[in-house]
């Protein structure tokens, strides 16, 4: 079915109207028109008619989100009719979208129209036909001011138009729910709408006929009323009863609140579909190259998977649990080695952790992943996964909250409904990257108040005692987490996050509680070598032309920065881990969005996979060694290792170990001497004799200690009687 419709002059605008009915064929009688062939709507929706309501919710669902809080969506293809300012243009109107810290910049938290009235409008250029099927939208993140979003208060309804466009024209619509948006003043005082609930229905008739005296460009809209969201961050999904297939997606809001602003974020659900003629010429996505389980994994799926995997390859992994969360729920490690449940000497023990935040959840599945990617290629014999596996003892740790997740996973669309903070928190409301014991501070204190250097410790704090009573306000899960850290000696370990791209090294916190400031390390060097192995090697930060995700442009440093140059994160576990445990650690921040689509996860594992294994394998970094008796050969505990070497009753040895940059770690093992005082103490001590060479060594000692006493008395006499002499 097309109309033909005159527009201005003497030009013929074609719209092409597509019916919930008529989904078999349809072919726009234009030139450059595409024909979508017999059955290709029908492999994405079936005719209405045969299906309940809530079997067509679940149909429609199947479409995913375009990308513009992934930014698969670019800004080159998000237009508005207006904007206040460039911080609040169309490529800001992103769902979930961050605002800087900075009052007016060019990084706010929506797009916001420069008018208050009906005709402004965000559209999205899709740059494929589209089989549109939902918007999803959101009021304005601001740190600073008090706003609320676009449209009426729920349970209320308000009107929206939806109009759509046939490419090759200019402008398809499709105006959704409009959201009204809070002023500061508004939250002390009742909001008045523009018309009450009782008369939404006449309200719409008013606005549909207002719509009708509007440019012709708005000829064929329809009108659909919605229901709209109260609070600024509360997404609103919106299916539309009848999809449409356009290019272009027009999102038009119709009412806000007194006083109030036009802004709004949004993300749009739709299915490219087939295009024969290959006009826009869009790369077309490809089956990743490893099979691997690509969905979201709730708790018992992910607890599956991993007894999969380890049925799969039972002689290289291991599942045990560090312990259980607040709601009771495990938290299950994979361990894969060439000998499970057991430490080697010389094989180094390194983790990654997944889910501290539990919407943050690509780190989750890539950790999943990653169980079934080296099971399978160490049983395939790919050298580099074999040599992985059996040099290091690896631990797999894919949900410290698995509460959190569970919150988030129970929306239907992840993250596009959860908003940016629903499931971040523990069951019991704590973050657990503030929730580890501050040794930051513990160790800055001591460095101000010891006045002899010298006897100040640079590792191994310990743990201050408030924090380890029962009294403490500690997650369950920190406190899994810390005893698993203190029974198993890591050496290297990375804690997988989500919502930026960038890989953050310690310290983590300002020395002065200030919001951000550069505090780095006494390793400063190597961490952010650390962090530069992972960021150089994802495909996603490693490209130079990559938009920033919301208010920060890593891209300028390499896409590392020191964490507390960030922004302050006191009792983080990087801190805790540097200084607690001697366990290198960082933070890598693995996507704008915190909870990707499930279509977007072979993407991102192939944007990340490289990455993973490159960091895992710097844990044979640097220099490796063992520190022995030398008369023994026994191994010697407690050791400090400097650049001199040097153990408890034993002469200290120094040597140069050049570390080189091959992927092997330079061997480096040190033969310590007894000193003679250690010797006799142990003879003694094992009820021994000493041997006459050995006693009368020792007597010429204290024969020489007694005489370097006695002439160290009489010269402090003398110096005495000369200084009495003087006075007189």
């Amino acid at each position: 079915m097309v109309n033909q419709v005159r527009s201005g002059g003497d030009s013929a605008e074609t719209v092409a109207c597509l019916r919930f009915q008529a989904l078999a064929v349809l072919q726009s009688e234009v030139p450059g028109s595409v024909r979508i062939p017999a059955g290709v709507l029908g492999s994405f929706l079936p005719r209405p008619s045969h299906h309940k309501p809530q079997e067509l919710r679940r149909v429609l669902g199947k479409c995913p989100p375009l990308g513009l809080e992934s930014l698969r969506v670019k800004d080159r293809d998000l237009r508005a009719s207006s904007y206040q300012r460039r911080g609040l243009g169309p490529h800001r109107g992103r769902l979930n979208i961050q605002s800087g810290i900075e009052d007016g910049d060019i990084y706010d938290g929506a797009w916001c129209a420069q008018y208050k009235d009906r005709d402004q409008w965000l559209e999205l250029d899709a740059r494929r036909l589209t089989l549109f099927t939902g918007v999803i939208l959101q009021g304005r993140s601001s740190i600073w001011r008090c706003v609320g979003t676009l449209g009426a208060l729920a349970p209320r309804l308000a009107p929206v138009l939806l109009g759509w466009h046939w490419p090759p024209l200019s402008a398809v619509r499709v105006t959704e729910e409009a959201p009204l948006r809070r002023t500061r003043r508004e939250h002390s005082a009742q909001s008045r709408l523009p018309c009450a609930s009782q008369q939404c229905a006449r309200c719409g008739r008013r606005l549909a006929a207002s719509s009708a005296l509007s440019p012709t460009d708005w000829h064929g809209a329809a009108l659909e009323v919605f229901e709209g969201n109260q609070d600024t961050e509360t997404p609103v999904l919106a299916l539309l009863p009848e999809p449409k297939v356009a290019r272009y997606l027009r999102i038009n809001p119709q009412t806000w609140y007194e006083n109030g602003t036009v802004c709004l974020r949004a993300e749009v659900l739709g299915c490219i579909l087939p295009d024969p003629s290959d006009v826009y010429n869009r790369p077309v996505e490809q089956d990743p190259k490893d099979k691997l389980d690509f969905r979201h994994h709730n708790y018992k799926e992910m607890r599956k998977l991993m007894k999969a995997v380890n049925e799969e390859c039972p002689r290289i992994t291991r599942i045990y649990s560090i312990g259980k969360s607040h709601m009771g729920l495990k938290l299950y490690v994979m361990e894969i080695s060439d000998n499970p449940g057991k430490h080697e000497l010389g094989e180094p023990e390194f983790r990654y952790v997944a889910g501290m935040h539990g919407n943050e959840v690509l780190g989750r599945e890539l950790v999943l992943n990653l169980m079934q990617y080296l099971c399978r290629e160490y049983k395939r014999g790919n050298q580099r996964v074999v040599r992985l596996v059996m040099e290091t003892r690896i631990h797999l740790l894919p949900s410290m909250n698995p509460d959190g997740y569970e919150m988030a996973y129970k929306k239907v669309h992840g993250s596009e409904l959860s908003g940016w903070a629903l499931g971040r928190y523990s069951y019991e409301g704590i973050d657990m990257n503030h929730n580890f014991a501050n040794l930051n501070s513990v160790m800055w204190d001591a460095i101000e108040l010891e006045t002899d250097k010298s006897k100040l410790i640079n590792h191994y704090f310990p743990i201050p005692e408030y924090y380890l009573s029962e009294e403490a306000f500690v997650a369950a899960e920190t406190r899994a987490v810390i005893s698993w850290m203190k029974s198993i000696p890591f050496v290297l370990s990375a804690n997988l996050h989500g919502g930026e791209l960038v890989v953050t090294y310690p310290f983590d916190m300002t020395r002065d509680w200030a919001p951000r400031a550069h505090t780095p390390t006494a390793d400063d060097s190597f961490f952010r070598w650390l962090a530069t192995v992972y960021a150089s090697t994802n495909h996603v930060m490693s490209n130079p032309d990559r938009r920033i995700c919301h208010n920060n442009d890593f891209t300028r440093n390499n896409n590392i920065i020191n964490g507390a140059n960030w922004h302050n994160v006191p009792g983080s576990m990087n801190d805790f881990s540097y200084l607690h445990t001697n366990c290198f650690e960082v933070t890598v921040e693995l996507s704008c969005d915190k909870f990707p689509h499930a279509s977007e996860l072979p993407t991102e594992w192939e944007n990340n996979r490289e990455s993973l294994l490159v960091y895992m394998e710097q844990v044979h970094r640097g220099i490796k060694g063992i520190v022995r008796d030398k008369d023994t050969k026994a191994g010697i505990a407690d050791a400090v290792i400097q650049v001199t070497v040097s153990a408890e009753g034993y002469y200290p040895v120094t040597r140069t170990c050049r570390v080189e940059y091959e992927h092997y770690p330079t061997l480096c093992d040190f033969y310590l001497t007894k000193t003679a005082k250690q010797r006799i103490r142990e003879i003694l001590a094992g009820g021994g004799k000493l041997a006459e060479s050995l006693q009368k060594r020792l007597n010429q000692l204290r024969l020489r200690r007694l005489r370097s006493g006695t002439k160290a008395i009489n010269r402090r006499r003398a110096r005495e009687r000369r200084a009495m002499a003087g006075r007189r």
